[in-house]
């Protein structure tokens, strides 16, 4: 098991995952950096609270499989 992180510190590195995966922007121009502090903390309080193993990068690409 992989020591516990913070809220801020999941939210960041989730942030900063999706930035580097695919940009600063979606096709429409919306802000990629908006949207995945906005879906992160969900991801936390679900996702990595269930499974405390499963990083921010691995819910970030769970998040972006869903992407057409």
């Amino acid at each position: 098991m992989s020591a516990p992180i913070t809220k801020d510190e999941f939210i960041e590195r989730f942030v900063a995952h999706m930035v580097k995966s695919v940009g600063p922007c979606f096709t429409d121009g919306s802000s990629i950096e908006d949207y995945a502090r906005e879906v992160a903390p969900s991801y936390y309080e679900e996702q990595h609270r269930d499974d405390p193993d499963e990083t921010p990068e691995d819910c970030a690409d769970a998040d972006m499989s869903y992407w057409g």
